[in-house]
Order: C-alpha cells, then sequence, then structure tokens
C-alpha cells in the first residue's frame, strides 16, 4: 500500500513548482531548529484533537517526577464510557507506570492514558492543574485539555498550537523512544502480549520519524504528528481532521517527497494544494509554502 502511494506522489511531484492536493484540512510542516514555516493551511482553525492529547499527559507525567517503576492498576474507573471504545488492556491489570505511558503512546490505549491521570501524584485534580500550566508554559493559546485521553471532543487545538507541543515533546528522549517503538512486547496478567504503533509509517522502509502520535475520533478526524527527517532536513508535521488513514498517510508522503525535493534549493518554489492533480500551479518564489 505504502508503495503505491509513494509512487503516485512521485509522478505527480517534481522540483519546480507543482499542484499537490492535500486532503487534511489543517496542516502545519516546521522546520527544527529556525521555526521557518514550510507549508501551512488552516494551522490557527480550532479543532478536536483526540489521542494527540496523549503527549501533553506523558509530559506532565515524566515532569511529575513520579517512580516510573511502581505498579498501578487499570480499574473501573479507567474505562471508555463516553466513546466505549475498546481496549487490550483489562481491568485489574497491574504494570509499572513505565509500562502503562508505553502503551498509552505506542499504542494509544485510552485505560492506560485514564489510568495515568487517575495515579498522578495528588490525584485527577494535580493532572488536571499540570496539565494547565504547561499549556500556558508552552504559550499554547487556543488550547483546551479537559480530559487525559482525548476521547473528549472538547480537547481543543489547532494546528500552530500543536507544533510547540510536538517540539516541546521531542525534547523527552522517552517520549521520543516510546513513539517511535513499532511494537513492543508486555506481560499482561501472565501471559506476553505485542502491542503494535498505531502509525504504521513508524518502522517503514525509507522513513527516519523521531516522535509521533496519532489521534482518531468521529469529530476529530484522522490527526497525526510527527518529526521527520528527509534528506538531511529535519521538520515537525502537523496534520488534522482527514478523513481517513489512507489521506493522512497520503498527505505525510507528500510532505516527506516536499522536504527532500527541497534539499540544497536555497529559495524554494512555492507548492499549493488543489482539487485537481492535473492542475498546475505558476513557480513564484517564496520562503513560506501554503497549502489551500
Amino acid at each position: 500500500m505504502l508503495k503505491k502511494m509513494f509512487a503516485a506522489v512521485l509522478m505527480t511531484l517534481s522540483t519546480a513548482a507543482i499542484a499537490v492536493p492535500f486532503g487534511s484540512q489543517s496542516i502545519l510542516v516546521v522546520e527544527d531548529g529556525t521555526g521557518k514555516i514550510l507549508l501551512e493551511k488552516n494551522s490557527n482553525v480550532v479543532v478536536p484533537i483526540a489521542s494527540l492529547t496523549k503527549l501533553m499527559t506523558a509530559m506532565v507525567v515524566l515532569d511529575s517526577k513520579a517512580n516510573m517503576q511502581e505498579e498501578i492498576s487499570i480499574d473501573r474507573e479507567d474505562v471508555d464510557t463516553l466513546k466505549h471504545s475498546t481496549s487490550r488492556v483489562p481491568v485489574g491489570t497491574t504494570l509499572s507506570r513505565h509500562d502503562v505511558l508505553q502503551l498509552a503512546l505506542m499504542s494509544s490505549d485510552n485505560r492506560a492514558a485514564a489510568s495515568l491521570a487517575r495515579t498522578f501524584p495528588g490525584g485527577p485534580t494535580a493532572f488536571a492543574v499540570a496539565v494547565n500550566a504547561k499549556i500556558k508554559a508552552l504559550g499554547m493559546r487556543q488550547t483546551v485539555i479537559e480530559e487525559p485521553t482525548g476521547l473528549s471532543p472538547n480537547n481543543q487545538s489547532t494546528a500552530a498550537d500543536l507544533v510547540k507541543m510536538a517540539v516541546a515533546a521531542s525534547r523527552y528522549p522517552e517520549i521520543s523512544r516510546i513513539t517511535t517503538d513499532s511494537k513492543d512486547v508486555i506481560q499482561i496478567k501472565g501471559r506476553d502480549v505485542e502491542y503494535h504503533n498505531t502509525n504504521r509509517l513508524v518502522g517503514a522502509k525509507g522513513w527516519d520519524i523521531g516522535l509521533s502520535k496519532t489521534g482518531y475520533t468521529n469529530e476529530a478526524g484522522r490527526c497525526l504528528i510527527m518529526r521527520i527527517k528527509s534528506a538531511g532536513k529535519f521538520a515537525t508535521m502537523i496534520l488534522l481532521n482527514a478523513r481517513a488513514n489512507s489521506v493522512r498517510a497520503m498527505d505525510a508522503v507528500n510532505i516527506r517527497r516536499m522536504l527532500a525535493a527541497e534539499n540544497g534549493i536555497e529559495e524554494p518554489k512555492v507548492m499549493r494544494a488543489s482539487v485537481s492533480r492535473h492542475k498546475k500551479a505558476p513557480a513564484k518564489p517564496s520562503k513560506r509554502r501554503r497549502a489551500k
């Protein structure tokens, strides 16, 4: 599937300015280190962020200096009664906080994320205070996070705010490592269970990923945060509200190709999104690429 998508991208892209269709409703691609915006589309529109929330949950848990080897149990309180999402972590499972964090980030387990907030030093109220303080410290002025999983549509932000969260999260070695694990085996009630990363691009040939987190609810659509390296260029991408996994993946492939095409070009050409794959936009020198 990925090979077919990549082949399609190669046919529609060149180093000249071209029309590229992007399916995600909000997009922001920022060059690491410089903060230069490489691609932007609706980056200040406030939308639900689904499980991208879990990056914030992970940061405040690690900031709390809680004992990551302490064993915590999955409780009935951690079961999703809002969306009734499934989980492969049964109630009564006891795991180290580290393993619970692994499940919350890598396989985006909602019970795991809920238990991290419930067992936060000082309890759920202290967790909420820590989240709000972190949002303020990062300057995320258009962000509201009410709970740790992202299941609530009230957890909202913008691509512009989320890039701040992504950059901050990438500075935590544990978050970078966990979110770029393609799979892990965790013992659940005496039985080894294999869990996989919700981002299928992690571990895929040709991808150099330094941070990853997916998200999905009906309200948020398919979302993705990734920090990638392509042809020597490091960048962080935010993709929000794509209608399908395949659309989200195609957007990511298009962006990776864009970064590769720009390698060595001082004044990159304008890349514009279009409805039709065959419609071409005239080339214009620009420091920013704006997707429409």
